[in-house]
């Protein structure tokens, strides 16, 4: 039962680590369609890595150990935080580091050292898009600590597999909390992931670029690592909307059925979330830098709006 238990836990982390560009693909093929563009195949991301994994590196001779370093600790801590997020069952040996408070830290160790590396070389790009980067995090993790702390006053714990069962034993009821930290939590994840209106991950430009600038002098496998950190956390923050606030289908036993509905599940979640997501980047368009500020605040005001309703509406009563 034992090995199981593991054998399944290191699946959803495969499954983590080979689905993240298929969502990424996926949007990018949504996004082209809604333009009237007929776009890239779904299996091009995983065609781009395949490329970048076979280049040569390219380094700057301004550029430290660190540099070096960061894309494979960058990698490693985005998909040990996915790990941490029920992907198709709980109840997993993973989940007793479920906790939401180890999944932050984890993107934060991930983004910290994103940073350093765009500062490494010394670049002006690397600097401003590092600059950028922690001011959007700054206040994009009280926003989602906000959020998400909702959810888990509510289940009276912070692992997320617990939340999970939580949700599902309530069933489906009209909750303001819950709504609001739903609302914050997506804005975050625009915010996070580096989405319109908040980010471009298609442009370059100098103006506008946060994500891009860090890794512009990255080439061969460390880009490909980073590149693929990034659709790992995008995909991170689909499954955690999708599992923390419709959890319906999610594994409770480990047994096939259950399990393939799971992934069934999970998988027509994701696709009716990506394809939101592309037609909202289609109809949104990018805003200034110092409106990122005002959105983030947004965020933070709809999840206290939710603790505070949940206070007052839920406990009180």
């Amino acid at each position: 039962m034992m090995l199981l238990n593991w054998s399944t836990a290191l699946l959803q982390v495969l499954l983590f680590a080979l689905s993240a560009p298929l969502l990424a693909g996926w949007i990018k093929r949504v996004k082209s369609r809604l333009q009237n563009r007929r776009g890239p195949s779904l299996l091009q991301p995983y065609r781009d890595l395949n490329k970048l994994f076979h280049k040569e590196v390219r380094v700057a001779y301004t550029a430290s150990p660190l540099f070096r370093a960061a894309p494979y600790v960058v990698f490693t801590a985005t998909l040990v935080a996915a790990a941490t997020v029920p992907l198709i069952a709980v109840h997993l040996p993973t989940a007793a580091l479920a906790d939401v408070i180890v999944l932050v830290g984890f993107l934060a160790l991930a983004r910290f050292f994103l940073a350093l590396a765009g500062m490494d070389v010394g670049t002006s790009f690397g600097g401003m898009g590092a600059s950028r980067e922690m001011l959007i995090s700054a206040l994009a993790e009280p926003a989602m600590l906000m959020a998400i702390f909702t959810l888990t006053m509510s289940a009276h714990s912070t692992n997320l597999s617990s939340v999970v069962e939580h949700v599902l034993d309530t069933g489906l009821l009209l909750r303001p909390s819950l709504l609001f930290a739903l609302m914050a939590l997506l804005l975050v994840a625009i915010a996070e992931t580096g989405r319109i209106p908040v980010d471009n991950p298609a442009t370059h430009l100098e103006l506008t670029m946060v994500h891009e600038a860090m890794i512009l002098e990255y080439s061969g496998r460390h880009l490909a690592l980073m590149e693929w950190a990034a659709q790992l956390k995008l995909l991170l923050y689909g499954v955690l909307i999708c599992n923390i606030f419709l959890p319906w289908g999610i594994a409770q036993e480990l047994t096939a059925s259950q399990m393939l509905l799971g992934l069934a599940a999970i998988a027509l979640k994701l696709l009716v979330l990506g394809a939101l997501l592309a037609l909202s980047e289609t109809v949104v368009a990018k805003m200034r830098l110092f409106r990122v500020p005002a959105f983030l605040n947004l965020a933070f005001l709809l999840g206290l709006l939710g603790m505070l309703s949940y206070v007052i509406l839920e406990v009180s009563l």
